[in-house]
């Protein structure tokens, strides 16, 4: 898949317009993953010098690799992006196939121009997917933005108060090999299954690092 999709915000648009790119992870060359890189250390750098480390050299993913990428272009290059991976998580004690986003971001130029609502151009790919749910989680501060983004549309739901459980993605000496964030939220996208089907369940085991 190397779709090339147009800005879906239409006319009247508040944000400059971009073309989103649909990208396999085997299809991206050497130059993609430089110029990614660069984008992910210059949107995560505010963020703290730490966040940019995972993005050093050509690195463009910082745990898990995605397996397909939405990729939005400008005349400036990378204008934002989303990743997605599919991998089975355990919701209690329910084994279920997701697909899991992550890897978002905005260029800071474009931050406020409403490129964000753009994203939603993921939503068509994940039924290609054939995935019952989408799966993320994301910070505590990025709740109203995330409403404003899918939920207000029906196309996402946020569960509070579950925790998830990751693996880091390298060996550390002085860390244990898993982690759990307590205070993250949940993020659900229902593709080809309702939201009443997504399994009861306080804690997500991810079985793998973040993507």
């Amino acid at each position: 898949m190397s779709t090339t999709v147009s800005d879906p915000a239409g006319e009247g648009a508040t944000h400059p317009r971009v073309q989103w790119r649909l990208r396999w992870e085997s299809q991206l060359t050497l130059a993609d993953h430089t110029e990614l890189s660069d984008f992910f250390r210059n949107t995560y750098g505010p963020t703290g010098a730490f966040n940019t480390k995972s993005f050093e050299g050509a690195r463009s993913w910082a745990g898990a690799r995605p397996e397909l990428r939405a990729i939005a272009y400008d005349d400036r290059g990378v204008a934002a992006h989303i990743g997605a991976l599919r991998r089975f998580i355990k919701v209690g004690k329910t084994d279920l196939l997701v697909a899991e986003l992550g890897l978002y971001g905005v260029r800071p130029d474009l931050e406020g121009l409403g490129i964000s609502h753009s994203i939603r151009v993921m939503y068509p790919a994940l039924r290609e997917l054939d995935v019952p749910f989408g799966f993320g989680s994301v910070r505590p501060e990025l709740q109203k933005h995330i409403t404003r983004l899918l939920g207000r549309q029906g196309l996402g739901n946020i569960l509070i108060g579950v925790r998830v459980k990751s693996t880091h993605p390298d060996v550390y000496l002085n860390l244990p090999p898993t982690r759990v964030d307590e205070d993250v939220l949940v993020l659900v996208l229902p593709i080809a299954r309702p939201m009443g089907e997504w399994p009861n369940g306080t804690m997500i085991d991810r079985n793998g690092p973040e993507l």
